[in-house]
C-alpha cells in the first residue's frame, strides 16, 4: 500500500507518543508493519553473522575448551588485537518423572529431599480452569494472577 507523504518510522519516533497515537489507525498499522519488517531483517542479519562467527571461531574455541578439559563454558582468545569471547552455554534438562521418583526414594529413606533439590509446583492455567469449583477453592489462596505486557496487532482488512 502506497501512502503519499508516508512518514518514516525514524521520524515518528521523535514525536511525542500522544501525537503518534492520534494518527489514523491505517498509519499505525503501516508503522507496525515497518517495525515487524525491521525485526525480521535484524534477526536474519544476526543469524547470518552468528553463522559467520561460528564458522570462523568454533574450531578454535572447541580446541581451547578441550585443552582446559571442559565441554562447555567460556574461552577467550585474541584475533588481530580483538579479544574473542566464545561461550558455549550448558543447557541441562531433567526428566521430571525420574526426579520425582528419586525425591520419593530420598524421602522414604528418611532424608530431606530439599537438601538436594528445589521443589516447585506448577499448575497450568488450562488445568486450573477445568477443575471443579471445590478443588479450585482449595487452591485459590495460593494463586496470584499477574499480567504481562499488552500487545496489539493491526492487520489490514481485505476488501
Amino acid at each position: 500500500m502506497t501512502i503519499p507523504n508516508r512518514p518514516r518510522l525514524a521520524d515518528m519516533m521523535r514525536l511525542p507518543l500522544g501525537e503518534v497515537a492520534d494518527l489514523p489507525v491505517e498509519m499505525l498499522a503501516l508503522l507496525q508493519e515497518d517495525v515487524e519488517h525491521g525485526l525480521r531483517n535484524a534477526k536474519t542479519a544476526k543469524d547470518w553473522l552468528d553463522g559467520v562467527l561460528d564458522r570462523r571461531y568454533a574450531t578454535i574455541a572447541a580446541e581451547l575448551r578441550s585443552r582446559e578439559g571442559k565441554d562447555t563454558g567460556t574461552v577467550r582468545f585474541d584475533d588481530g588485537g580483538i579479544t574473542v569471547v566464545a561461550d558455549l552455554p550448558k543447557k541441562v534438562e531433567w526428566d521430571q518423572e525420574q526426579l520425582a521418583a528419586t525425591v520419593e526414594r530420598i524421602r522414604a529413606s528418611g532424608d530431606d529431599p530439599t537438601e538436594y533439590v528445589d521443589l516447585a509446583f506448577k499448575v497450568p492455567e488450562r488445568k486450573y480452569g477445568a477443575w471443579p469449583i471445590h478443588i479450585r477453592a482449595a487452591f485459590e489462596a495460593a494463586r496470584t494472577v499477574k499480567t504481562g505486557k499488552p500487545t496489539f496487532t493491526l492487520k489490514q482488512q481485505s476488501p
